[in-house]
């Protein structure tokens, strides 16, 4: 049986750049995609993978020799195993300024080697791509974070008829094209496999350490505490290990895309907010096998589950920024009143909020973050979601906020509107109740 190819959404950007751009660097996670997506954008470009051992060998000896020999047009795949070309394919490329001529992947983030960001200033555009979306899994051109930007909300009211959106099954199968090939059981191993595998090959090639296992505890840790603010002094004690060690292996993850820190907002005028960063694994389900979670541990791990949607909808606005405006930025909002908003996006003077619940239903106070940061924010704030499980798109009553199912985020519409004239004014009645 033939897996059908699931579109990437980021694939219009990949071409877009080869035309005028020397060099573009597809970056992300072991298995997201990255080789399929290249040899599928330009099948008639030479491919060659570094993790054939004859050819990284050459590569490291030789490398200015390496890519002098090189086909016209070529993809170099996992490219951080030969840190050594870049400053290679920098000679070849200022001689020679085409379009289009390298198109490199990467699973580990080369923009944090400091001689590739000197190497290759100006000549190389980086693509990062991410897990599969839900809205890609369900080839949906209705882009949540689209409707948002533009304006173009607008309240929706479904029968409740209509089946909530399967959120705990979304959020345990994660995004990886492989494990989304398997059965529940089967994935998770797949997802532990998958670590233990990067841990023991891929932290080689950009870091030596001596304790592997440690690492693999700290992944552990980390997929417990998704969405929580970070404190390395508390993780540097649960697991025993020097708080430099924590901090030096964090920075691995995050070079290997497995985890993602979230700054804070702020505001030079703005008081009393916290300035740590919160972190967030970046598949949930890799969060969820690593963390033992399972679709019906929906009600009984209420509060595991609600930080695991939080960061699930945190990777997805991420993830869809990346096709529609990449220059956005994206932070998180909270102040010692405990007043919080998961993620603020900001474009130039622009911002948006969006908070995130687990339940199916609202209640006005939920709405008491979106409207602090439009305080905060003021002439600045353009609107806001509240991201939540339920089946209604519901105006909140923050100017330019709305209550949002967590399937719009999916690139699902809302179900067959009610034609009940008095079912219809008893959802509005409660909206009004909720101060929306």
């Amino acid at each position: 049986m033939v897996t059908p190819y699931l579109p990437r959404l980021i694939r219009d950007r990949v071409l877009d750049s080869l035309t005028d751009t020397p060099v573009v660097c597809l970056l992300g996670p072991r298995q997201v995609g990255k080789t399929t997506l290249a040899q599928r954008v330009d099948p008639e470009r030479t491919y060659l993978n570094l993790d054939d051992s004859t050819l990284l060998e050459a590569a490291q000896q030789d490398p200015i020799g390496f890519v002098e020999n090189l086909p016209e047009r070529v993809t170099l795949d996992e490219v951080q195993r030969a840190p050594e070309l870049l400053l290679a394919i920098k000679s070849v490329v200022d001689r020679d300024r085409r379009p289009g001529r390298f198109l490199l992947t990467g699973s580990a983030n080369l923009l944090l080697l400091p001689k590739a960001q000197d190497s290759l200033a100006g000549r190389m555009e980086v693509i990062y791509l991410h897990p599969l979306t839900e809205q890609e899994k369900r080839v949906s051109t209705s882009t949540l974070l689209a409707t948002l930007m533009d304006g173009q909300m607008t309240t929706r009211v479904v029968t409740d008829s209509v089946p909530l959106s399967p959120t705990a099954e979304v959020l345990c199968q994660g995004g990886y094209p492989e494990p989304n090939r398997r059965l529940p059981h089967r994935a998770r191993q797949w997802y532990r496999q998958y670590l233990n595998a990067i841990v023991q090959r891929d932290v080689r090639d950009i870091a030596a350490i001596q304790d592997e296992d440690g690492m693999l505890r700290l992944m552990e840790v980390l997929a417990y505490r998704t969405a929580s603010l970070l404190n390395i002094s508390n993780l540097s004690k649960e697991l025993g290990m020097e708080r430099s060690t924590v901090a030096k292996y964090l920075g691995i993850l995050e070079r290997l895309f497995l985890v993602h820190q979230l700054p804070a907002w702020h505001r030079n005028q703005a008081k009393r907010l916290i300035k740590s960063p919160k972190l967030h694994l970046v598949d949930t389900g890799l969060a969820a096998a690593l963390g033992r979670l399972g679709p019906n541990q929906w009600l009984a791990e209420a509060e595991r589950f609600g930080a695991l949607l939080e960061s699930h909808v945190v990777e997805q606005l991420v993830a869809q920024a990346s096709w529609l405006d990449p220059e956005l930025r994206f932070s998180h909002y909270r102040d010692k009143d405990q007043v919080e908003v998961d993620l603020v996006i900001e474009r130039g003077q622009e911002l948006w909020g969006v908070e995130v619940k687990r339940a199916a239903s609202i209640q006005a106070k939920d709405a008491a973050g979106l409207a602090r940061l439009a305080d905060q924010a003021g002439k600045s704030f353009r609107g806001g979601m509240l991201i939540y499980t339920g089946r209604h798109c519901l105006k909140l009553q923050v100017p330019g906020c709305f209550a949002v199912p967590i399937g719009m985020l999916w690139g699902e519409e809302p179900g067959q509107a009610i034609s009940s004239e008095a079912a219809l004014q008893a959802l509005t009645d409660q909206a009004q109740d909720l101060g929306m």
